[in-house]
């Protein structure tokens, strides 16, 4: 027995001793000649579960307010302006909460396809993937149109175009490509 209790002694001090100490590993610089024959893939694989203004936002003023006070506007807003001298339009009363699982980002060359197009365009596009389902409660906002991007804005007019509301799911396939414009 003392013969087994001496080879259990040296295993067990350097498995003991494996877990207590780090490895050290050294990192060495690569060229950048090295680094050009490296190839991998890229991209990004997001899920998530995003909540907006679901009681309302933290403004309260004359035109925000809490979700459960119906004299006011409630949730986020969102202006863009298509033209430097046009009006703006707007996503409004912005709220709800949405879940998401599998949606990627990358990087894809277009160099044809399209109707002889990509052999034009000839360039890297952004590309989504778009996740198989994607689950909604209690989503609304209304998209409309404004002469200012905030209602506090002095003149401020806006009409409301439709308003849209979302519970359940919806299932998405394929890719969104989304191709750059003008010069950088």
């Amino acid at each position: 027995m003392k013969t087994a209790i001496s080879i259990f002694k040296p295993v067990a001090v350097m498995c003991l001793s494996a877990l207590v100490w780090p490895v050290a590993a050294e990192m060495t610089q690569i060229s950048d000649d090295a680094m050009s024959d490296v190839s991998g893939q890229g991209g990004i694989y997001l899920s998530g579960d995003v909540s907006i203004n679901e009681l309302g936002g933290p403004i309260e003023n004359s035109y925000f307010g809490r979700c459960d006070d119906v004299t006011k506007k409630c949730g986020a807003r969102l202006a863009y302006r298509l033209k430097d001298t046009g009006g703006w339009m707007v996503l409004d009363e912005l709220r709800g909460s949405f879940a998401f699982e599998g949606l990627t980002l990358g990087m894809r060359t277009i160099d044809s396809g399209f109707a002889g197009d990509g052999e034009l365009f000839n360039g890297d596009v952004l590309e989504l993937g778009l996740p198989n389902t994607v689950r909604f409660d209690d989503v609304r906002f209304k998209i409309a149109a404004s002469n200012t991007p905030r209602p506090t804005d002095p003149g401020f007019q806006q009409t409301d175009i439709f308003s849209v509301e979302m519970q359940g799911s919806v299932i998405m396939e394929g890719n969104l490509l989304v191709f750059p414009a003008g010069n950088p």
